[in-house]
């Protein structure tokens, strides 16, 4: 999939490298493990929607709500490969190679700048934030699993699930944080968690 904004009547778009899934009340990595809140309250609602919300005090994260009504669960958008208004990109992320306008949560939403303006943007039919089907010439692309990044409060099983979905030898997946073990998989699927 490809996730295009636009901004300034320009389009700013990127193929969809790198998602980790949440998955309802019984993920306690997800914001939906205490129930229904003011903050997570979209994600119980249809799928196809923006839940974006704020983090540590300064950034955006950008999920797509996935599963039906009542039930729970988002995407987290991780990582894009730039495509198109890789110039506003580079305006909004001043200092960045292209290599990481967008290689990460925050990153993403800086790059786009996608905020809390857009929660809740319908990313079906939406004109401003929306998902768009990718046309692939070499068929499907190889993608690997690893664990979710950054959940060290949850739960054991939770930690270690492998949800996480990558491009496999994609150079816009993000990096590790330093200090985070890097593993790879008896599969040879490689990634960090």
């Amino acid at each position: 999939m490809r996730l295009v904004r636009n901004v300034e009547g320009r389009h700013v778009s990127g193929r969809i490298v790198e998602v980790e899934a949440y998955i309802g009340e019984e993920d306690s990595a997800c914001h939906a493990s205490r129930g229904k809140t003011p903050r997570n309250h979209l994600m119980f609602g249809p799928p196809g929607y923006a839940y974006i919300y704020f983090t540590y005090g300064m950034h955006w994260m950008l999920n797509v709500v996935t599963e039906g009504e009542g039930k729970p669960a988002a995407v987290l958008l991780r990582a894009l490969e730039p495509e198109e208004g890789i110039d506003l990109m580079r305006a909004h992320r001043s200092g960045s190679s292209d290599r990481d306008l967008a290689a990460g949560p925050a990153r993403l939403c800086q790059a786009l700048r996608i905020d809390g303006s857009i929660n809740g943007t319908d990313l079906v039919s939406g004109n401003d934030l929306f998902l768009e089907w990718v046309e692939s010439s070499g068929g499907l692309m190889p993608i690997g699993r690893t664990r979710r990044i950054g959940i060290h409060y949850a739960a054991r099983k939770d930690r270690e699930a492998l949800w996480r979905f990558v491009i496999t030898g994609s150079p816009y997946v993000s990096r590790a944080r330093p200090g985070t073990p890097r593993r790879r998989r008896k599969n040879g699927r490689g990634g960090n968690g």
